[in-house]
Order: structure tokens, then sequence, then C-alpha cells
């Protein structure tokens, strides 16, 4: 059974992940967990504390949620250069029942290390871009919906509320 993902506003979300300084079996197991619990839910990309675990890994694979082909983990990624500007709409494994337009730098090149602790330097651009950008965002303690207007992430705080009220009378 997959990992469950945390959702907003649960706290781990909004807090900034630990780098790692060894990659163990256990940094491994959990790349393998966060795959599951992504294709499960039909994502494109997740980050580890979406599973509850404050580490600076993530997963992504833009070719699903069909496909399933270009799975890559990422560890301790970094965005080393940025160039353009693009706005396109956004949703998220942990932001239930939310889109929104997000703007974004058009290319990325994020440096990182994968599982075998080797040097990774991605250049990208279009999905891919963007879906770096919003994993590395939740490491960071960022949601996408913190990129939006005041006005919309009230009405969204609002909602949430409301389904949480609703959820404590149902229990």
């Amino acid at each position: 059974m997959p990992r469950p993902i945390l959702k907003y506003p649960h706290p781990i979300l909004s807090k900034r992940a630990e780098e790692i300084t060894e990659i163990t079996d256990e940094h491994k197991q959990l790349a393998k967990d966060m795959a599951e619990a992504m294709y499960d839910q039909r994502g494109i990309g997740l980050a580890a504390p979406q599973v509850g675990e404050c580490c600076r890994l993530i997963a992504v694979d833009i070719s699903g949620p069909d496909e399933r082909t270009e799975l890559m983990f990422l560890v301790n990624p970094v965005i080393v250069s940025r160039e353009g500007e693009v706005t396109d709409e956004e949703g998220c494994l942990s932001v239930a029942q939310f889109r929104a337009k997000v703007t974004r730098s058009e290319k990325v090149v994020v440096k990182a290390k994968d599982l075998d602790g080797k040097d990774v330097e991605l250049p990208a651009d279009g999905i891919l871009a963007v879906c770096l950008q919003h994993e590395i965002d939740h490491l960071d303690g960022v949601l996408f919906i913190d990129h939006i207007s005041r006005l919309k992430r009230a009405l969204y705080d609002n909602k949430i509320k409301k389904w949480q009220k609703a959820r404590k009378q149902e229990s």
C-alpha cells in the first residue's frame, strides 16, 4: 500500500527540509515509496515532505500519468540558473481540489545528486522546469498556493476550514 500523501495545512509541508549528508538504504527505500505514492495518485512529481519525511529528496516523472518511463530522483536539488518566465496552471497532490495559474522560470538548471551519490546537472524547460521548481519549493516549505494572490489564497483557506469542520462533525 502506498504511503499517504500529507494534505495542506499539515505543518510538515511548511518546514524547510534537511540536507541529506549521506545517501542510505533508507533514502533509497523512501525514493521507491515516493514513486509508488506519486504513481498511485497519478502525479508527475513528489517531494519527501509530502510523505512526511523532512529531507531534501524529490521524485519526478513527467512522462505520466500513463507512460511512466522517465522516473528520476534528485537528492539535495538546487536551482543554479533561471531564464525567462512562463505562467501555467498548477495543481498539487498535497493541495486538495485546487488549481491555479503560477508564474515560474521558463528554463532552469538544477544541480543535485542521484541515489548513487553521483553529481547531476539537469537543464530543463517546459513542464520539467515547472515540475522541478514546484518540487524544490516543497523542500523549502513553499506550496504553489504561496505564489497566488492573497484573495485566492484566503478563499482556498476558508474552503479548507469548512472541510475540516464538516469532517469533525461527521466523526
